[in-house]
């Protein structure tokens, strides 16, 4: 029987490049992000498995409710769960208007955690269900200028260890993408483009695919990247106090 996999944020950047991965390997996809017209020219590219698209902004409190809603009308199974949308902002906590923070929240934090809730009877029944977590490496410390982007990226990686280690037992893994800097147009959203983090950010391509890879090997935790490697582990070992400077370091514009 033929696989579905459900996948946020699926217009572009990381999500598309995902999509293009589970369509190789002739999974049905169920993608949500807010651009119809996108999503429709995903489901136009392969006519060969079932796409169902549901354009869905999931800053929107109401938005995960009406994706369930939707996905059980249409009796749609769940194999795989990939949490990739969200967006962060460069900015001082002050100078960013709180709505933008919010809904920052309710995208990165609580539409995943939702969103998670709800197909985890769904990933269950299938006997051998995956999630895919899309955090960063900003979950590993502190981030000055993006104090709300870096917290809810260290909660999705929390999140993400602990749920790992209650679904064992059922037969579901998941599995918690920290990428580090990456060419998608997050950069542009989050107006980060000229700093100094993203001078060599990774090919969206590569960045999925390893993603993907481990997802498929049932690991917990990926992180992308030599360098990003290092500097995760030598968040781990520095004072808390220390990290925060060097994050806000190389969020300088070059």
């Amino acid at each position: 029987m033929t696989k579905t996999a459900v996948i946020t944020g699926a217009s572009s950047g990381l999500g598309l490049e995902f999509v293009k991965l589970f369509a190789k390997d002739g999974y049905n996809l169920v993608v949500i992000a807010r651009s119809e017209e996108k999503l429709l020219e995903i489901k136009k590219s392969y006519p060969n498995i079932n796409v169902t698209v549901i354009p869905k902004d999931l800053s929107k409190p109401d938005a995960i409710k009406e994706i369930v809603h939707e996905m059980k009308k249409h009796d749609i199974k769940v194999d795989v769960l990939v949490n990739n949308a969200g967006f962060g902002l460069l900015g001082s906590f002050e100078s960013l208007s709180v709505e933008q923070q919010l809904n920052m929240i309710q995208l990165n934090v609580s539409s995943l955690t939702e969103l998670t809730y709800h197909l985890l009877p769904e990933l269950k029944k299938s006997k051998s269900g995956k999630i895919l977590n899309v955090a960063s490496t900003a979950a590993f410390q502190p981030g000055p200028n993006m104090a709300v982007y870096y917290a809810t990226k260290a909660f999705v990686l929390s999140f993400s260890e602990a749920l790992a280690e209650e679904l064992k037992e059922d037969s579901i893994t998941v599995t918690t993408l920290c990428p580090g800097a990456t060419k998608t147009n997050f950069s542009s959203v989050a107006n980060v483009g000229n700093t100094k983090m993203f001078s060599n950010a990774m090919p969206s391509e590569i960045v999925a695919k390893q993603g993907y890879q481990a997802l498929m090997r049932g690991k917990r935790v990926v992180i992308t990247g030599r360098f990003n490697k290092v500097g995760a582990l030598a968040a781990k070992f520095l004072p808390r106090q220390s990290a925060a400077k060097v994050a806000k370091l190389v969020m300088k514009e070059n």
